[in-house]
């Protein structure tokens, strides 16, 4: 399975807020910890809302939490 087209900062985002757990993150947008896992290790891309919400955890633009790396 090829990995999906859209790095992201999640694993940085998560140290530099306190070290929050991805448990933490997931409660917080409304996904399980494990879907936080895989969407930060790049194994799965998020909904545009989940996207959303995780870049609205943090305070930043989508742009500064994901990049999608496509054509």
């Amino acid at each position: 399975m090829a990995k999906p087209p859209i790095s992201n900062q999640i694993r940085t985002l998560r140290f530099l807020s306190g070290e929050m757990t991805q448990a933490e993150l997931g409660e917080r947008v409304g996904v399980t910890r494990q879907t936080i896992a895989a969407i930060e290790q790049g194994r799965y891309s998020p909904t545009l809302e989940a996207a959303f919400r995780i870049a609205r955890v943090f305070g930043k633009p989508l742009e500064d939490v994901f990049c999608w790396e496509g054509e």
